[in-house]
């Protein structure tokens, strides 16, 4: 049951990173190089849309690490998994404290009503958003060396 709980919870977490990898250097560098309402559009229909689905994500991805960590207490590698729970947990806390306000401030936003510095705050969304992404790839790697 704990292996099974162990991958889930590292596939969880590893389709996370892919998704949040990719928003930072695939969609955002896209978005970004489209006509500016278009990309401004694009940029609020992706706050809504992953706005809804990732705090979900990351939350069960931090209590499932939390119940791998009890449920392992005692095997090889628990510490780099409560690490990684840590990690975790500061990527949740960055994301209420940092990423969330402007967000769900950009997914109100269009052509008619955005603030003349929506480009200045969507910037300082990314470079939050790259600190997050470094910090889930760190819980991510360490999820996958408690596993070896």
């Amino acid at each position: 049951m704990l292996n099974a709980l162990e991958v889930v919870t590292t596939v969880l977490v590893g389709v996370m990173v892919g998704v949040e990898f990719s928003v930072a250097f695939v969609m955002h560098p896209i978005l970004n190089a489209l006509p500016e309402d278009s990309g401004q559009l694009g940029h609020a229909h992706g706050g809504r849309m992953l706005g809804a689905v990732m705090p979900v994500w990351y939350i069960g991805s931090l209590v499932l690490v939390a119940v791998w960590a009890v449920a392992g207490w005692h095997d090889r590698g628990t510490g780099l998994v409560v690490t990684a729970g840590a990690l975790l947990l500061l990527s949740v806390v960055m994301s209420l404290l940092l990423l969330v306000p402007i967000n769900n401030r950009n997914k109100t936003w269009t052509p008619d009503n955005r603030p003349a510095d929506w480009k200045q705050q969507m910037r300082r969304w990314e470079r939050f958003h790259y600190v997050r992404v470094a910090v889930i790839i760190a819980a991510f790697t360490l999820l996958v060396a408690a596993l070896a």
